[in-house]
C-alpha cells in the first residue's frame, strides 16, 4: 500500500503526519508526506518521502498583532493556496492507494482523491474542529473573532460556520476541480470532512463530546517518539537546581512582550526559566543564570523534568505535557487552543489564562494555581492514561482499508 499524508499547517500538523508516515514505513507500507516546505530536511532526515506545497510558513509568527488582511488579499491567498494544493498534491499522489487530508486546510485532498480513485481519510486534531451539537466551532483569534458566549445554539453557528466555508473557499476549489474534470461542490465543509472523519486526538485528553451527525472515529493523537538526548548545556541547567518552568508558543506568535512578563511571573515564585524561542524568537536577550534560552528540542524529555508547561495551547504541545505529567498554563489565542485550554481547566491539570492582556501579575496568578500541589497530583495521576499507540492505531486502520 502506498499512503499520501496531505496537510497545510505549521507543525502541529506536519508532526502528526509525520509521526503516521513513519509507523506505515515499520509495517512495510509506503508513505509520501505533503506539507510545507518548513518541515523537508526534518522528515527527509527521517527516511520519509516528502513533496513541499506552498510558501515557507516560518516567518508568520512575526507578524504584528491585529495585522489582518484585507478581503482582496484574502482571495488572492485562498486561490494560491487552493492551486499550490492541487499541483503539489497532484503530483505527491501518483501510485497512491489512499489519501489522507491532515487538518482542515487540506482542503485539495478529496478532489484529488477522487480524481485519482484513491481512498480518502479526513484526520482532525482537536474534537472542537469537527461539528457537533455539543459544542461551538473554533474561531481564529487572528481576525478579531472570540470564542462563543453560549447566546447562540451550536447548530447554528455550525450553519453559519459551513456558510463560511463556502463562501471563503468555494469558488476557488470549483475552479481547480473543474480544471482536473471534476463536478462542482456545494458544501465545501461536508467535501473535506467527509461524514466519517478520524480523531486524531487522545481520548482523555480531548474525547469525541457524544452523538453527532458524523461517524467519528478517534485513534488517539499521532505522537512522535524522541529519543533524541537533551543539549548539554540544557542537562546541566536542569541539574543545577529546582525543576524551572518552561515557556515556548512553538510556531505560532507569541503575546507582546510576552518573554520578559514570564519570566517576571517566575521569579516571583522562585523558579527558574527554560524558554523556547519558537518561530516568534522569543526575545534571546533575556539569558541569565535563572533562565536559560534554548530552541528545538525533545520536549518529552523535557517536560518529564521542569515544574510546569506555560505555552499557547496547541494540540502537540498540550498532549505532550499531559504525557509527561507536567501542569500547564495554557494562554491560547486562536482556534483550537481555547478548547485545549478548556479542557486543561476541565481536568485539574493546571490553569488557562483568561482572555485580554498578558501581565506578570495576571500569569503569577494562573502560575500558581498550577504548582499547587492538587495540580501537580491531577496531572501525575493523567499521564499515565495518555496514550502513545494512535499512529500506529491509524496506520494498520489504513492497512486494513478500514475507512
Amino acid at each position: 500500500m502506498r499512503v499520501l499524508l496531505s496537510t497545510i499547517g505549521s507543525r502541529g500538523e506536519a508532526q502528526p503526519v509525520v509521526a503516521l508516515a513513519l509507523r506505515l514505513l515499520e509495517l512495510g507500507q509506503e508513505a509520501v508526506v505533503c506539507a510545507p516546505p518548513d518541515f523537508e530536511e526534518w522528515a527527509r532526515s527521517l527516511g520519509i518521502e516528502y513533496v513541499p506545497v506552498g510558501p515557507l510558513l516560518h516567518g508568520t509568527a512575526k507578524r504584528p498583532a491585529g495585522q489582518v488582511p484585507t478581503p482582496e488579499q484574502r482571495r488572492r491567498m485562498i486561490e494560491s493556496t487552493v492551486a499550490d494544493q492541487f499541483k503539489a498534491v497532484g503530483t505527491a499522489a501518483e501510485g497512491c492507494d489512499v489519501i489522507v487530508g491532515g487538518g482542515a486546510l487540506a482542503v485539495a485532498a478529496r478532489s484529488v482523491a477522487e480524481q485519482r480513485g484513491a481512498g480518502y481519510v479526513y484526520a482532525a486534531f482537536a474534537p472542537i474542529t469537527l461539528p457537533s451539537p455539543h459544542h461551538a466551532p473554533p474561531v481564529f483569534g487572528m481576525l478579531g473573532e472570540k470564542p462563543a458566549d453560549g447566546s447562540v445554539d451550536n447548530r447554528t453557528l455550525w450553519d453559519r460556520d459551513a456558510h463560511r466555508w463556502n463562501v471563503m473557499w468555494g469558488a476557488a476549489l470549483n475552479v481547480q476541480r473543474e480544471a482536473v474534470g471534476l463536478g462542482p461542490i456545494g458544501d465545501v465543509s461536508r467535501h473535506v470532512f467527509t461524514g466519517t472523519p478520524w480523531l486524531a486526538a487522545d481520548p482523555t485528553l480531548a474525547p469525541w463530546p457524544g452523538r453527532s451527525e458524523l461517524d467519528v472515529r478517534q485513534t488517539g493523537a499521532w505522537t512522535l517518539a524522541d529519543d533524541r538526548p537533551l543539549p548539554a548545556e540544557l542537562t546541566a541547567f536542569l541539574d543545577a537546581g529546582e525543576p524551572p518552568v518552561y515557556v515556548g508558543f512553538g510556531s505560532v506568535r507569541a503575546p507582546e512582550d510576552a518573554a520578559r512578563t514570564m519570566l517576571a511571573a517566575a521569579r516571583v515564585l522562585g523558579r527558574r526559566v527554560i524558554l523556547a524561542r519558537g518561530w516568534a524568537d522569543l526575545a534571546a536577550d533575556l539569558a541569565a543564570p535563572d533562565c536559560l534560552v534554548i530552541g528545538e528540542v525533545n520536549q518529552q524529555a523535557l517536560f518529564r523534568r521542569v515544574a510546569a508547561v506555560v505555552h499557547h495551547g496547541g494540540a502537540g504541545t498540550t498532549t505532550a505535557a499531559a504525557g509527561a505529567g507536567a501542569p500547564q498554563v495554557v494562554v491560547p489565542q486562536m482556534f483550537d487552543q481555547f478548547y485545549f485550554a478548556q479542557r486543561v481547566e476541565q481536568l485539574h491539570i493546571g490553569a488557562a489564562h483568561p482572555g485580554g492582556e498578558l501581565t506578570a501579575d495576571s500569569l503569577t496568578a494562573e502560575l500558581r494555581r498550577a504548582l499547587a500541589p492538587r495540580t501537580i497530583e491531577k496531572a501525575r495521576e493523567l499521564a499515565g492514561r495518555v496514550r502513545t499507540d494512535g499512529a500506529l492505531v491509524a496506520a494498520r486502520r489504513l492497512i486494513e482499508k478500514q475507512y
